[in-house]
């Protein structure tokens, strides 16, 4: 496959801002608008590897985290089963501190698109360094829901039928809407983050949905991750506190006007 089709095959499974640029024989570097969440974007090139492609961060993933934490930690505790679980999950190789995964039947974007996630998914280990609050946030969120949804229409911690690997959850479905309704509550940058990545992979199965983002407090969310967000999410409230009645009428109109059977 040429350059020029792999790039359109990007472009087709991932999004249309990929682009592919060669740098020299048999490597080329992958530009993609996903970043990390001081704002640099992911460093990702395609290059040879043997008979075949792979996609491959030259190690840069690790180096970023240990700017901020002991390389040591990375294999320990908590750390090791967020970023384990990653590979896993994606069937991403760790060589040495270099994040590989090679590109099977010509699926380049597949590719590219696990690839992404991968990362985004071991990034989360700073989250495990910094200091969280605890929160009534999401029992505040499901009792609003309970307030203004009918029980037997809300699904909470739903799983698309398509979703296997029950990678995707949605904090909450609202059934009998068509197309049916997909709330998330977020209340920190990795929940925006795996939102994004949720919303993305919906759209990519050609799910029919409404989205919806109620957050605890959106101006705690990095500006860059919120950016993200924003290009996928339909409509959003900045804050559950502040604006429960408007999120409580928003809900019961479009009940009423997406009602199905």
């Amino acid at each position: 496959m040429s350059i020029d089709a792999i790039e359109r095959d990007f472009k087709a499974k991932v999004c249309e801002k990929v682009k592919l640029a060669s740098v020299d024989s048999g490597r080329c570097r992958v530009f993609t608008p996903f970043m990390f969440d001081d704002g640099d974007h992911l460093s990702i090139v395609l290059k040879k590897d043997g008979a075949g492609w792979m996609l491959s961060d030259e190690g840069n993933t690790y180096m970023r985290l240990t700017y901020d934490m002991d390389e040591q930690s990375l294999r320990e505790g908590q750390r090791r089963v967020i970023i384990s679980n990653a590979l896993s999950l994606f069937d991403v190789e760790d060589r040495d501190g270099e994040l590989v995964l090679g590109v099977q039947d010509g699926m380049y974007g597949d590719a590219l698109f696990s690839f992404v996630q991968a990362i985004l998914k071991i990034a989360d280990v700073t989250y495990l360094s910094r200091e969280r609050v605890r929160s009534t946030f999401m029992d505040d969120f499901r009792g609003v829901i309970r307030d203004s949804i009918p029980k037997e229409r809300v699904s909470f911690d739903w799983i698309a039928p398509h979703d296997h690997r029950r990678m995707y959850s949605v904090d909450c479905r609202v059934n009998g809407m068509d197309p049916p309704l997909l709330i998330h509550a977020l209340a920190n940058d990795e929940k925006t983050r795996d939102a994004t990545i949720a919303l993305h992979q919906f759209a990519k199965w050609e799910m029919p949905f409404r989205s919806l983002a109620i957050f605890e407090n959106q101006q705690k969310i990095n500006r860059t991750v919120l950016a993200r967000f924003s290009h996928v999410c339909e409509n959003r409230f900045s804050s559950l506190a502040e604006e429960r009645d408007s999120i409580q009428r928003f809900i019961s109109e479009a009940i009423e006007v997406g009602y199905v059977g």
